[in-house]
């Protein structure tokens, strides 16, 4: 498998730190309002990494932050006169509703920010040990003239960032472009005792803390949207490694800005879409099909438009799946004939060039391509006339490598409301021998993708392909 290492900026044959295992770090949300869409590419883009990974056997420890503490916080907690742990708490659950409502897998831990302030001091006081950190009114800072590297990650030149960084009012920084560990407590500001004084950890050092706790000094990937790239992400860098004297994450991916209607997302503009929003109107699994269009790290345009393709994409991919169940009821148990053995192998055709795809960086939009070439295979090669083990080849490998994308979610008894209402009018119409009723509502439920079929066991629902 190969990996575009942001660090390198090239694409690198991923070697995991130890056999079998595979250690990811993924940036989280800061927990003061629902995530919006740009947040939910991240999340499902590389929860797809995740999930690929198990695909291959591998053992995965994936760490998901919470930040659960910083001024955005503090100002909605203090607005509503609630603590910030209160603002926190209701936008976790929010998380996972929406999380789960996306096929999001849990982490194997999500750690709070403020359930780490111990792990968090003692690095502090590991950096001004060793010089790297300084203390300014009982706010501590990074010094980032005293490590050589920074600017590794960003490519970014030290003369460059102090021209460009801005200094507030009450600062008194050595450099420009240093930035704080450690904040001393404000008012109605929530603090902890650390040294310094009574303060609060400052949002870098948090991410540097956790990741290390869970994943040790060094571990394999470091993911993240590509706003976070710098200062976050540069400066996690400096501080675990300036702390440790070691590699810190070993590979680091980005993924691409997500666009609403080719203009960048922004709430002056109008065009700022919570996942709650966007499914009010889309399925969430609708959501998730779009995200995986375009491979990672390009960029990727959210419209209306495109959401309604991927909503047809599902369908399809639902409409396949569904085929065989029907099928699969009345097919023969019976050994292959030669032209089913060579359909057959045209199915494992499609499971190894959306593998081939899914190694070459995670490319999703090459992956779905191969999806729907096994679509084509099941709609044009397996019928009534196929054997049943044919089918249940083709079913099995169909599913097989939806769970990498997170797709094929809904159960196949899982009607949408509106078709299961008019499918039990229609049984009741047929009960009632109202044959002109029945066979209207046969036309509602088709106008709505649906095939209904009666048979001697009753009515027979399955999507259209």
């Amino acid at each position: 498998m190969k990996i575009f290492n942001s660090m390198n900026r090239r694409k690198e044959d991923f070697v995991p730190l130890r056999e079998g295992k595979v250690g990811i770090y993924a940036c989280g949300p800061t927990v003061y309002n629902y995530f919006h869409i740009g947040n939910a590419r991240m999340f499902i883009v590389f929860d797809v990494l995740r999930r690929y990974f198990e695909y291959k056997g591998y053992e995965v420890t994936y760490v998901q932050n919470f930040t659960d503490i910083d001024d955005k916080m503090i100002a909605r907690a203090n607005q509503e006169g609630i603590t910030v742990r209160q603002l926190a708490d209701r936008f976790v659950k929010e998380y996972y509703k929406d999380a789960q409502a996306l096929g999001i897998h849990p982490a194997t831990v999500h750690p709070y920010a403020t359930e780490h302030i111990p792990q968090i001091i003692r690095l502090v006081e590991t950096l001004i040990l060793k010089g790297l950190a300084y203390e300014v009114n009982g706010d501590i800072y990074y010094d980032t003239a005293a490590f050589p590297d920074y600017g590794k990650l960003s490519g970014q030149k030290m003369d460059d960032l102090d021209a460009g960084a801005r200094v507030g009012v009450d600062e008194d920084k050595k450099n420009p472009a240093d930035f704080a560990l450690w904040k001393k407590q404000k008012p109605g500001e929530p603090g902890w005792d650390s040294p310094w004084g009574m303060g609060r950890p400052g949002w870098h050092i948090e991410c540097s803390a956790m990741s290390m706790e869970y994943l040790g000094e060094t571990f394999d990937i470091h993911c993240g949207g590509q706003d976070l790239l710098f200062p976050h992400h540069e400066n996690e860098i400096a501080q675990s490694e300036g702390a440790t004297g070691h590699p810190f994450a070993r590979y680091w991916m980005h993924n691409g800005f997500l666009n609403v209607d080719n203009q960048k997302m922004s709430k002056s503009l109008g065009n700022f879409f919570t996942v709650r929003d966007i499914t009010r109107e889309f399925d969430a699994e609708d959501i998730r099909m779009f995200m995986l269009s375009a491979q990672y790290r390009s960029p990727l345009n959210f419209s209306r438009e495109q959401m309604q393709q991927a909503h047809a994409s599902l369908q399809r991919l639902y409409g396949a799946r569904d085929k065989i169940l029907f099928l699969m009821e009345d097919l023969e148990d019976r050994a292959l004939w030669d032209e089913e053995n060579a359909v057959k192998s045209r199915v494992d055709d499609c499971v190894a060039a959306f593998e081939a795809a899914m190694d070459d960086d995670l490319n999703t939009a090459e992956a779905m391509g191969a999806l729907f070439d096994l679509v084509y295979l099941i709609n044009t090669e397996i019928s009534e006339k196929s054997a049943q083990s044919l089918a249940q080849y083709a079913l099995t490998q169909l599913h097989k490598i939806c769970e990498v994308p997170g797709l094929l979610l809904k159960k196949p008894d899982e009607l949408p409301g509106d078709v299961a209402e008019l499918v039990e009018k229609r049984a009741q119409a047929r009960s009632d021998k109202n044959w002109q009723g029945s066979d209207a509502l046969r036309d509602a439920i088709a106008a709505l993708g649906y095939l209904v079929e009666d048979t001697p066991k009753g009515q027979k629902v399955r999507r259209l392909t």
